[in-house]
């Protein structure tokens, strides 16, 4: 089993600033797949931005250039610093961790969710 901690989210202006973490513990398995989905009201949960173990991070289109994802490998955490927020960005924020090899690599874990709040 794998537990997922998030922190940070809450309420901000449109262009203002937030960071999430995310930190992992239980049995790691390396590499994984680390980083963050979101869930809007009526939407389907989407990803935002995952460090993959292979060393890339994908970020969604609508992220790019605003959102940097940062991982600490040794301490098992990741960390999201969104920048230039808008409404859209508006969501629950999940942390998300997979394995990326092994038994257990079929399965995904989740945090518990986070809001972050965007206000115009």
């Amino acid at each position: 089993q794998v537990q997922l901690v998030e922190s940070g989210g809450g309420l901000v202006q449109a262009e203002g600033s937030l960071r999430l973490s995310c930190a992992a513990s239980g049995s790691i398995d390396r590499p994984n797949d680390m980083g963050w989905y979101r869930q809007a009201p009526g939407k389907q949960r989407e990803l935002v931005a995952v460090g993959r173990g292979i060393g890339s991070t994908n970020y969604a289109d609508s992220v790019k250039g605003r959102f940097t994802l940062s991982r600490d490998n040794a301490k098992n955490t990741v960390t999201l610093q969104m920048n230039s927020l808008k409404s859209e960005d508006t969501a629950v924020y999940y942390c998300y961790f997979r394995p990326m090899y092994g038994a257990r690599s079929t399965l995904s874990y989740w945090g518990q969710g986070t809001q972050v709040t965007v206000s115009s």
